[in-house]
């Protein structure tokens, strides 16, 4: 099984949920987070002053799939989420030893 991040701008979040569920994702988490990556925030000016944002919103959304499913999910989630300039997010893979069901107790794939 693999556990796939993808941080996007907020915007993008419904378009990336529709193309995951295009491919097949029946369940996700979704976080509102903060951060910054090489642009480092930004200036704005608010009643004239001008000061630094350090970190950016992003959304952040979770799914865990099986090892087969995870090259489609990413390409589905890189297109949606794309608008081509600075900022446009990351998208993580990462292996996932265990999952288990709590109400059931199942486990491996069957839980997912």
């Amino acid at each position: 099984m693999k556990k796939i991040e993808i941080i996007v701008r907020p915007f993008k979040l419904e378009e990336v949920k529709d193309a995951l569920a295009d491919v097949g994702v029946k369940g996700m988490t979704v976080s509102e987070v903060k951060g910054f990556g090489r642009q480092r925030g930004h200036k704005e000016v608010y009643r004239g002053a001008e000061y630094q944002v350090d970190f950016v919103v992003k959304v952040k959304i979770e799914v865990v799939c099986e090892d087969a499913a995870a090259p489609a999910i990413v390409e589905a989630a890189r297109k949606a989420a794309a608008t081509g300039q600075v900022g446009d997010g990351k998208i993580f893979v990462s292996p996932v030893e265990e999952t288990v069901r709590i109400r059931t107790g199942e486990t491996g794939d069957a839980a997912v």
